[in-house]
């Protein structure tokens, strides 16, 4: 059983298994007693789940296979691991589409690019007297040219390299700060006392939980830009909004918050020079086929009896 796939998926998976699809998905997913109503239902044994619910009303039933198609946050791996039950999950992100949000980001902030589009959609785009003269839009959002300013990229893993070369071809002077590459460049407090753009792409430990608070933002340039794909639990975001109230940092673009979410009433969603978007790293069509044709071929592997790639809980 299993959610909408992408087509070349679906039709590997129908050449080694029979499908059955939920047709009427709700719109915030099965919970766990809906996806043990519909395992009943349809008698399957493989279960692709797209952040669904899988607990214990699920693993109670004789399933076989667990796939997730988004992390398995929502899925019971204690209670599988007892059930015997494998979890399947591609882990490897997408590194080419998370280093081009990046950089979407950073055009959005630093050329004002989503205020501009809400003034021309509100029809306000010459609202506004200064002594008794109109402010004129290129005035008001007047943004600051990248070519010959200097990006410094905190992580040089998959994502940091994509950014790397991407930057470069925009005309960027790179600088980078990675304790565990040869090829780094800078230690942080360099970097961060030189860079006109600072990037992180670090992943999320128990030692880098935080790790970017007031002292960092506080050693940024004097209105530089900070740009957050990794994690939201990378840094202070109270020091984030302070450093970005006293003009420390010149505006923000983040994709992820503690818990993927943020209240509406956040002091940041108030700042006009910050850019927000829900985890949209990897939310391309090419990144959902290649996940979507990683799981098929675990699947496959697990119905020939051989070990899967991606299994949370050994097959």
């Amino acid at each position: 059983m299993l959610p909408a796939l992408p087509e070349s998926a679906l039709s590997r998976l129908g050449e080694i298994a029979d499908l059955t699809e939920a047709s009427a998905r709700p719109s915030l997913g099965f919970t766990d007693e809906q996806l043990a109503d519909l395992v009943i239902e349809t008698g399957a044994t493989v279960l692709i789940t797209d952040g669904d619910q899988v607990r214990s009303s699920v693993l109670a039933l004789h399933l076989d296979v667990v796939a997730s198609m988004g992390p398995p946050a929502s899925v019971d791996l204690a209670l599988a691991a007892e059930r015997g039950v494998t979890v399947l999950h591609a882990t490897a992100r997408d590194p080419e589409a998370v280093a081009e949000l990046t950089l979407a980001l950073l055009f959005a902030v630093s050329r004002n690019i989503v205020s501009a589009d809400r003034e021309v959609r509100r029809g306000r785009v010459y609202h506004g007297p200064v002594h008794q003269n109109r402010v004129p839009p290129a005035q008001r959002h007047r943004g600051r040219r990248l070519t010959g300013r200097t990006v410094g990229i905190v992580g040089l893993g998959q994502i940091g390299r994509a950014l790397h070369w991407r930057c470069e071809g925009l005309g960027m002077k790179v600088i980078v700060c990675d304790p565990f590459v040869p090829e780094a460049t800078h230690t942080l407090p360099e970097l961060l006392a030189e860079a006109d753009v600072v990037s992180l792409h670090v992943p999320l430990t128990e030692e880098t939980r935080g790790f970017f608070g007031y002292t960092e933002f506080g050693s940024m340039r004097q209105g530089s830009i900070y740009l957050n794909t990794s994690r939201g639990a990378l840094h202070d975001l109270r020091a984030l909004v302070d450093a970005l109230r006293e003009g420390r940092v010149g505006g923000a673009g983040l994709d992820h918050f503690e818990g993927e979410w943020l209240d509406r009433a956040h002091p940041l969603t108030r700042l006009r020079n910050v850019v927000l978007t829900p985890r949209l790293g990897e939310a391309t069509g090419e990144s959902r086929e290649e996940l979507a044709e990683t799981l098929v071929e675990d699947i496959a592997r697990l119905l020939r009896g051989e070990r899967p790639a991606h299994a949370y809980v050994p097959a």
